[in-house]
């Protein structure tokens, strides 16, 4: 029922205008639109939250089918989203292609158990002659009790190579040992060498009249 981002696979139906009053003509515009979300063969969903790309429309409610509990008994409508505001400002663009999310915290009631999902629209501007939900994805709550589905390619990976063979090569305590106490002694050569400049013809102080010579 769902890939492995957690996206339900789930149909979403085409917008029906709703007009109250009298019977809409081409030249009128609807105020209203219901868009329906069903998931496959009746199945029962709980809902972590719902993206869309929103174009145009003003302010949205959610309306949900759940299922009995129990499995007996006819399914109940709840409103989780009452009026929520997509646009600041009905009149004008400002958020009218912006992307959402809605999380079950900022819903009204648990999405639980979800067997339809109805969104309905609403745009009270006539500046607008259409209005809708773009990209609309309903996602999952993760189900920590049970595996998640596994790709098929991944049971079938190669096993990682063993290892070089590493019989005949010095240990690596070993050879960090001895580098460590070669650190150690140039310390020691640096700290004690002289600092005077070593003359052509300087030994030990004194010069050597061997290796004087005379003009």
């Amino acid at each position: 029922m769902t890939d492995l981002t957690g996206v339900a696979a789930c149909t979403v139906k085409s917008p029906v205008a709703l007009e109250l009053g009298e019977t809409m003509t081409a030249a009128s515009r609807p105020g209203v639109f219901v868009i329906d979300v069903t998931f496959p063969h009746g199945q029962a969903a709980n809902i972590q939250e719902i993206s869309f790309k929103n174009y145009y429309t003003a302010f949205l409610m959610m309306r949900i089918q759940r299922k009995a509990p129990d499995g007996e008994g006819s399914a109940k409508w709840v409103t989780c989203l009452q009026n929520h505001p997509l646009m600041p400002n009905p009149h004008t663009e400002e958020q009218s292609q912006d992307y959402f999310s809605i999380h079950r915290q900022q819903m009204l009631t648990e999405p639980d158990n979800v067997t339809l999902v109805r969104l309905v629209l609403r745009q009270p501007s006539s500046a607008w002659l259409n209005f809708s939900l773009e990209d609309i994805k309903i996602h999952l709550c993760a189900d920590e009790d049970t595996e998640r589905d596994v790709p098929a390619w991944f049971s079938h990976l190669t096993p990682v190579d063993q290892p070089p063979d590493l019989e005949g090569l010095p240990d690596a305590q070993t050879v960090s040992s001895s580098i460590q106490q070669m650190w150690a002694l140039t310390e020691v050569m640096q700290t004690h060498q002289t600092a005077a400049p070593i003359g052509r013809f300087d030994v030990d102080g004194c010069y050597d009249v061997k290796l004087l010579s005379y003009t």
